[in-house]
């Protein structure tokens, strides 16, 4: 971490101006003070009054880049409600100088008395005079801050130069309560104002924010005054502004709106991909929703330092580096295709966010869910080669791993103070979001879907919205095509016939009740586990909560509407149920071999099959595996270890499932077998296990032995083989796979010989890094790489392989000077502790790290931030004994309340109690199969 936050007095734009300031304070302060009554804050609650509502903010804002303060003045027309004496707005460490109100018509300023409640980031301005219910009155407040030392607010931001100069700016990032640190407002999404924003600043430096400029004036040779134009009506959080010395380049789309991706100047020969993947998903946005992007320009915008992924600030996005800049050269597919989701998810945000926004943190999936959602959508369109739909899966899997814990929690669920809204930021509203609206569209037809989001856009737009306006947008909807087949009921809901061909769609005469369908998954938490039983031509279905766990309550009252979809050995055509009911029947036209429910996992469900259908399920893909689709093959693989986890299968089937591996060719199931064999390698490496694990090893590199060694050292193939390529080559040379170790040594000499000149595949580098840094020679080697900016798009390949060295010294000091952010960025901590956790050598390091450095890692990253959640997670995933448990309890439970209650601590905690089970119920079993199933 760069340093503590200075608590020096606060130089402003000058000391003279400042110390006036200073003077100005003490008289407002005593002009309070004669107001009498003491100065009790007049409000106790986290969420504002509703008597005071902002129309519109005038903003000045000068910061200072040597002293890492800024000055403020704030003009906030605002409209009251209800006759009150105080105005309630938010504020966090701003030091206000000087506070007024002025009436509309009145030209005479009021001073006021401000008080500050800290732990509710909190001020309120009280009057002499009462302010009157429907007069529009302006508030005036001046202040000073220190620039922020974390990446929230206003905060500082350092690169270096190719010729190693370190140079400052300034940036924005508000989401969710942070622009309250920038400027006093009323910081609640529902709070929707239009912004006038002016900034002061240097003639070397650029001042951008969400709109463009509209004049620049020179105050005096060193000093401009930079005026953007009016915003339009939108939340707080969504405000932004930087001032650097970034270069841009800039293209048109095809409906007129001017697209620029900013970087430091040395990086903007990496910013062409960027510019042309952003201006073909905006203009698709535009069409897909026929409602035009609303601002003449869109920025992109690289900063050095950021925590998250990317912010959809609306006409200034900004990104991690990582997210947006792309060496055609040096680039690997997997980051091609980030940077094109990252882009697409932020452009989706301007719509979903920026135009409709959510009426309170509870329901961020209506932002999140669908930006995550829409990626797919548009890159599957606008990039088809990027084959994006074999990735989604992956993040419903992701999702339920964090969903099936008792931990979790429904997709809209209440939350009130900073931490609970920064911990929405989760699996759940992103990812569990996307997947059950995928679901959706899959039960309602992408035409209907469509129709439905483009009238809730149309209806709610510069508004906010709930979950529910959502479904009844949806529910409306009677698509055009066919209308002899839908007819709109007097209820107003569509009515489909049923048809019998392929495309029929649901039951006979059915309401489609769409709010009542999508209530049961997003106002209840977990997923349902559909239980199967073949009698015949009958199919028995039972509906029950899936949970992981030791005492894991009943899940009894737990019904949801699930659209199931089946195939069967008789007929690939995909035929559909709702099934709204603990318990149904379907009855087939005829018996058959096997069936296989939740038709390419769209549905957010897992399938368990009675008696023998599991059986005839592995001899199925035994004997033909490309009969059922590769998504279904992931989700059969997906599926079955999750049976094992709660005791429905033994892991013998699972692991006679995983045999058929050896044939498989596609990247979904291939990742799928890994991502669940691997952890249980982990599991057992971690525990002296007499030698099983090792014949476990043994056992997952000889499944996929044909296919690494098909795999050519190159960067040729589509994106899905050359993904497939960097997870297979690296999974080997990890695990000691000795043709893989020996090819991946040879390269990493020659690209030493060549001082780092040689250019080796994107793909392959991974893996070439990672044997490398093996030897302390090679990681040095690597580290001085790490350090030059020609290196920078690699930094993330070559921090894994750093992470992966067996010295303890060398982990304890990447971890040290993450934290300290100058050779190491600290926004790259989060990432690397997980690496090191994962690496037998460093699982003791980094949990020692994170118990020693607990505070400074809140300070950085924020309670509640999904960066401190993965580390927690992260950290002790792979832990699976009574004393490991005893101690993370121990740990967390000596901390202040606030700590010791986050979601992630009670996720950490349920997964070692989870894995303890699943070592004292299997061990014994894996160890005999492994004896039995020689490859």
């Amino acid at each position: 971490m760069a340093a503590l936050p200075r608590a020096a007095p606060f130089p402003g734009p000058s000391p003279a101006a400042a110390a006036g300031l200073l003077a100005l304070l003490s008289v407002a302060v005593a002009l309070g003070a004669d107001h009498g009554g003491g100065s009790r804050f007049p409000w106790d609650a986290v969420r504002l009054p509703q008597d005071v509502i902002p129309l519109h903010y005038h903003l000045l804002i000068h910061p200072n880049l040597t002293t890492l303060t800024f000055a403020g003045t704030a003009a906030i027309e605002v409209t009251v409600t209800r006759q009150t004496s105080a105005v309630v707005l938010h504020s966090k460490r701003l030091h206000i100088t000087r506070a007024a109100v002025e009436a509309g018509s009145a030209r005479s300023a009021q001073e006021v008395q401000v008080l500050e409640h800290r732990p509710l980031e909190q001020v309120a301005l009280l009057t002499a005079q009462p302010l009157r219910a429907g007069h529009n009155y302006t508030l005036t407040i001046q202040y000073l801050a220190n620039l922020s030392e974390s990446f929230h607010g206003f905060y500082k931001s350092t690169y270096r130069t190719q010729e190693g100069e370190l140079r400052t700016l300034v940036a924005t990032q508000f989401e969710p309560t942070a622009a309250r640190m920038a400027f006093p407002c009323f910081d609640e999404p529902a709070f929707k104002a239009r912004f006038s924003i002016t900034i002061r600043r240097e003639p070397k430096h650029l001042a951008l924010s969400n709109m463009p400029i509209v004049k620049s004036v020179n105050l005096t040779p060193w000093l401009v005054e930079d005026h953007f134009a009016t915003t339009v009506k939108m939340s707080t959080y969504l405000v932004a502004f930087i001032v650097s010395d970034f270069k841009s380049i800039s293209k048109i789309t095809s409906h007129g709106v001017k697209i620029s991706v900013y970087t430091v100047p040395d990086k903007i020969n990496q910013a062409g991909y960027a510019l042309d993947a952003a201006v073909k998903l905006l203009d698709f946005y535009e069409d897909y929703f026929s409602i035009p992007y609303p601002l003449p320009k869109q920025d992109l915008a690289a900063i050095p330092d950021f925590q998250s992924g990317a912010m959809e600030n609306w006409g200034l996005t900004t990104y991690r580096e990582s997210a947006l800049l792309y060496d055609p050269k040096k680039s690997s597919a997997s980051s091609k295709l980030w940077i094109t989701m990252v882009i697409a998810h932020e452009l989706a945000h301007q719509w979903f966010g920026n135009l409709v926004t959510m009426e309170w943190w509870n329901d961020l999936w209506l932002n999140e869910g669908f930006a995550k959602f829409m990626e797919f959508l548009s890159v599957s369109i606008t990039h088809p080669e990027l084959r994006v739909e074999d990735s989604f899966l992956s993040r419903c899997f992701d999702a339920m791993e964090v969903d099936a814990l008792n931990s979790s929690h429904p997709v809209s669920t209440p939350v009130e103070d900073p931490a609970q809204i920064l911990e929405m930021f989760d699996n759940v509203s992103y990812e569990k979001g996307s997947c059950i609206l995928n679901m959706l569209r899959d039960y309602l037809t992408a035409d209907v879907f469509k129709a439905g989001l483009v009238q809730y856009l149309q209806k709610y737009s510069y508004q906010n919205a709930k979950n529910e306006d959502l479904w009844n947008s949806m529910a409306n909807i009677c698509p055009t095509v066919g209308t002899d087949k839908n007819e709109l009921q007097a209820d107003g809901f569509c009515r489909r016939s049923q048809q019998s061909s392929s495309n029929a769609h649901w039951t006979q005469g059915q309401t489609l009740d769409v709010r009542a369908m999508m209530d049961t998954w997003t106002l209840q938490k977990g997923f349902p586990l559909v239980t199967v039983t073949v009698r015949g031509k009958n199919v028995h279905l039972q509906q029950e909560r899936y949970v992981k766990g030791v005492d894991s309550p009943s899940s009894t009252g737990y019904l949801w509407h699930i659209p199931l979809t089946y195939v069967t050995s008789k007929s690939d055509t995909v035929q559909r149920f709702l099934m709204t009911t603990k318990a149904d029947v379907i009855i087939l036209p005829e018996e058959v071999e096997w069936i296989k429910f939740n038709v390419d996992m769209n549905g957010y469900y897992i399938v368990h099959y009675e008696d023998d259908g599991w059986d005839r399920l592995i001899n199925l893909v035994k004997q033909n595996h490309t009969v059922i689709s590769s998504n279904d093959r992931a989700s059969l693989i997906n599926n079955v270890f999750q049976l094992v986890r709660i005791k429905r299968l033994s892991i013998s089937k699972a692991f006679d499932l995983t045999l058929y591996l050896k044939h498989e060719r596609q990247i979904m199931p291939v990742l799928q077998g890994m991502h669940e064999l691997i952890p249980i390698y982990r599991l057992m490496e971690r525990r002296d296990m007499d030698g099983t694990e090792k014949q476990l090893q043994e056992y997952i590199v000889n499944l996929f032995k044909d296919l690494i060694e098909k795999q050519s050292w190159s960067d040729e193939g589509s994106v899905s083989e050359r993904l497939l390529r960097h997870s297979l080559l690296l999974f080997a040379c990890v695990h000691r796979y000795q043709p893989c170790v020996d090819k991946a040594k040879g390269y990493f000499t020659e690209w030493q010989k060549s001082n780092g000149t040689l250019s080796l595949p994107a793909d392959v580098k991974t893996a070439v890094y990672v044997v490398g840094a093996q030897t302390s020679e090679g990681w040095d080697f690597l580290l001085s790489k790490y350090r030059l900016p020609s290196f920078n798009v690699e930094r993330n390949n070559i921090e894994l392989a750093l992470s992966l060295s067996r010295s303890k010294d060398k982990l304890q000091w990447l971890m040290d000077q993450g934290l300290h952010g100058d050779i190491i960025r600290t926004q790259d901590l989060p990432s690397i502790t997980i690496h090191v956790a994962r690496n037998p050598s460093g699982h003791h390091l980094a949990w020692k790290f994170l118990k020693e450095n607990w505070e400074k890692l809140v300070e950085k990253f924020e309670l509640g931030s999904n960066s401190l959640a993965g580390i927690v997670t992260g950290v002790t995933s792979r832990y699976s004994t009574r004393s490991h448990l005893a101690e993370v309890k121990e740990f967390f439970s000596s901390l202040e309340e606030k700590s010791a209650q986050l979601r992630c601590v009670q996720q950490a905690v349920e997964t070692i109690e989870d894995n303890i089970q699943w070592m004292d119920r299997n061990f014994e079993e894996v160890k005999t199969w492994l004896q039995n199933n020689h490859l």
